[in-house]
């Protein structure tokens, strides 16, 4: 038989569990933070705060951009890896450094301390020299790279970064030896190639399409699987016969153990977001590749980055 108190007691309980799961129902109850590991004005920042607006409409909250920068990432995406995971701390995550930090040294997150959310951004590799420069296809590169080992001289944003690990693997796969200079930052990679410093700028696409389309610079080739539709005439690596396929993706992700159905309904607003034509209009002028994927899809292709990346710091360790 049921005392008085112990109906009391239940009653409690039912009450607990229906305040709870009418706070999950109605998430998100205040605004949402949007950490950003990279500092304002670069390209991770920018379509970041141009997300944000369209997921405030979405959601019904603010969703507040904050910069934690430092040490290529590691330091915002330690914060994201330890914040509360009841959905109201999200951050932009990007590969290749959300994914070979651990690799490379004992970091302040694992993977696993991240539920993707949805990927947004897949800029894809590419090389580019100087318009009127000597090499005019990829083929007359690997060529010239052949005959004359560690001649051609490729900037990249550092040691470790895509644009390196890009071309790293093109050596290998084209059996050449460059020369890797490295650079601060996106933008003086492109101001040292302009000004014929080094032989080529190993860049996003979305990094150096706006040169190439006032002719100063000239996209040898694409890292993409296929062509980017905002450049369709720029063939792709394996396309002309060297299987690299290499890029920078950026998406939403959330600490690990936040709710399923958050995570879900978080994924919907970003399609919605991407199928939005303003916001398309938008990312193409900020030359951002869209390429959407869902929590699964993104975290299956995060995993197997991994175990690629893994086996090539075995193989060949970016670091020496």
């Amino acid at each position: 038989m049921l005392t008085r108190r112990r109906i009391v007691a239940l009653c409690g309980t039912a009450a607990a569990f229906a305040v709870a799961g009418s706070a999950r129902a109605v998430w998100p109850e205040r605004a949402v933070t949007l950490l950003v590991a990279f500092p304002p004005g670069g390209g991770t920042d920018v379509a970041a705060r141009t997300l944000a607006r369209f997921l405030e409409r979405d959601l019904g909250q603010p969703v507040v951009v904050l910069n934690r920068a430092g040490a290529g990432g590691e330091v915002g995406w330690g914060e994201l890896a330890r914040a509360r995971p009841d959905g109201h701390t999200i951050g932009f995550i990007n590969t290749p450094n959300i994914v070979t930090i651990p690799i490379e040294r004992q970091a302040r997150y694992r993977l696993e301390d991240f539920a993707p959310v949805a990927n947004v951004v897949d800029d894809p590799g590419a090389f580019f020299v100087p318009a009127d420069g000597p090499h005019r296809t990829l083929a007359e590169l690997v060529a010239f790279a052949r005959a004359n080992p560690e001649r051609v001289t490729y900037g990249t944003t550092g040691i470790g970064s895509d644009d390196h690990l890009a071309a790293l693997t093109f050596q290998r796969l084209a059996g050449v030896r460059l020369t890797h200079v490295p650079f601060a930052g996106a933008a003086q990679v492109r101001n040292a190639v302009l000004g014929r410093q080094i032989t080529l700028a190993s860049m996003n696409m979305g990094e150096g399409i706006a040169d190439a389309r006032q002719g100063q610079l000239r996209a040898l080739g694409q890292m993409g699987e296929r062509r980017w539709e905002e450049a369709p005439d720029v063939p792709t690596f394996r396309e002309q016969g060297v299987d690299v396929v290499q890029g920078s993706m950026r998406g939403l992700a959330a600490p690990a153990g936040t709710p399923p159905e958050v995570l879900q309904r978080l994924a919907a607003a970003v399609r919605r977001t991407m199928e939005d034509a303003w916001f398309r209009q938008l990312a193409s002028q900020q030359a951002l590749p869209l390429r959407f994927l869902g929590p699964d899809a993104y975290r299956a292709e995060l995993l197997a980055m991994h175990e690629d990346f893994r086996r090539l710091w075995a193989a060949h360790p970016w670091k020496e």
